[in-house]
Order: structure tokens, then sequence, then C-alpha cells
């Protein structure tokens, strides 16, 4: 799914896969692929965390930063993965990109 992503580029790093656009890392695939790390501002991943902990919550090493970590399983549906993916893309992609692949 973020390979299809404009841009998307993966390597494997940290000891797990993870995916850049244009460079900039979006996604990691942390514990064994049972969760991933994305971007999100820290106001909203706060709000995310406090509202559903069973699916969200911050890393102590990622705290300080715009990073949440999901559960996988805990997602309701595959639309609800794509939505979270390609949110954390739009962060990191420059916009120029973004309009390219999403234009309008």
């Amino acid at each position: 799914m973020a390979l299809s992503l404009g841009e998307v580029s993966e390597k494997f790093e940290w000891e797990m896969p993870t995916f850049r656009v244009a460079g900039k890392l979006f996604l990691t695939l942390p514990e064994g692929e049972t969760s991933m790390a994305v971007r999100c501002p820290i106001a909203e991943r706060n709000e995310l965390v406090l509202a559903e902990p069973e699916k969200f919550w911050v890393a102590p090493h990622e705290a300080g930063g715009a990073w949440v970590r999901v559960r996988l399983a805990a997602l309701d549906d595959r639309e609800e993965l794509e939505a979270i993916v390609v949110d954390s893309w739009r962060q990191a992609a420059p916009p120029k990109v973004v309009e390219e692949f999403f234009p309008g």
C-alpha cells in the first residue's frame, strides 16, 4: 500500500521496514510488523491516544516527535489503514508530489 503512493521507497533500517517519500520518513513497521509508526501532529496524536488507546500509543523515544504507533490488528478495516498511511505520506511529501498524486 505504501509503495503505491508517489515517490515512495522502502528501506530496511533499524531492523525493520521503513518507508520514505522523497527521502523523508513517513512509516515504519516495528514490533514484528504488528504495528506501524506514522507521522501525526502532536496535538492530534494526543487526542487519538486518549480517544482510542487500544489502537494508538506513543513509544517513549517518540514522545517529543510527531509520531504515533498504530496497532494493526485493532484497525476497523482496510479503509482505515489506507487513510492513516495516506495521511502520514501527505505530511512528509513535498507539496508538488502531493499535487501530482492527488490533483485538484
